[in-house]
């Protein structure tokens, strides 16, 4: 595809991709209860969703998306049950499994495979990347450049990105750590995430095509 084509949906994916929603919110919570190893796991199933959904993009459900209000609003409230179901977990019992303390940071278990479809369901329950795939993939494609390969890129590009940008709110997370070693501040910081998925959720179900 040509290079100026590219730098521009390169800031179109950077700008999108970076701005705060659930996987973001995800990978904190990773990080914060877990380590940056729970946020890898999550990030891959993640992108992977991603990668789904840009292949169900190409292939013309994308459109169907765009063009049947019925399909449109199953996907969407499955994704909003889905967050607001994630919000409802960490507002009761997420700050229960989180004991921070220096001495026993290390002894903290989880699921990678949990983690890894966590990570992939929020991605693929979420109605916005497949929107977005079938909206900007077009307006940067080249007549002159193999569609397919063009596809690559652009889609590969954005799972970079992701990832990126998802390891990145991790690290910072896992600094912010010392903030949180006290119960209270614990509670408070699953009540406030819990929270905000559980708006993004209801948020879901008011985004338009």
């Amino acid at each position: 595809m040509d290079l100026h084509n590219y730098l521009g949906y390169l800031i179109v994916s950077v700008l999108t991709i970076t701005s705060p929603g659930a996987a973001i919110l995800l990978a904190i919570n990773n990080s914060m209860k877990y380590d940056l190893r729970a946020v890898v796991f999550s990030s891959f199933g993640n992108i992977l969703g991603l990668f789904i959904l840009s292949l169900i993009a190409m292939f013309g459900v994308g459109i169907l998306i765009k063009t049947s209000d019925t399909f449109f609003w199953i996907l969407k409230i499955v994704g909003a049950v889905y967050l607001i179901y994630l919000g409802i977990k960490h507002m009761m019992s997420g700050h229960k499994e989180f004991h921070l303390s220096k001495s026993c940071e290390h002894l903290r278990n989880y699921s990678p495979k949990k983690v890894f479809v966590k990570g992939f369901l929020v991605a693929a329950t979420n109605p916005k990347p497949i929107l977005f795939f079938t909206a900007i993939f077009p307006l940067f494609l080249s007549q002159n450049h193999s569609v397919v390969l063009q596809f690559f890129i652009m889609t590969f590009t954005f799972m970079a990105i992701s990832f990126i940008s998802l390891m990145s709110y991790g690290l910072i997370s896992k600094h912010a750590k010392a903030w949180f070693f006290d119960d209270k501040s614990l509670e408070l910081f699953y009540k406030i995430s819990g929270a905000i998925f559980v708006l993004m959720g209801i948020g879901m179900l008011f985004i338009k095509k």
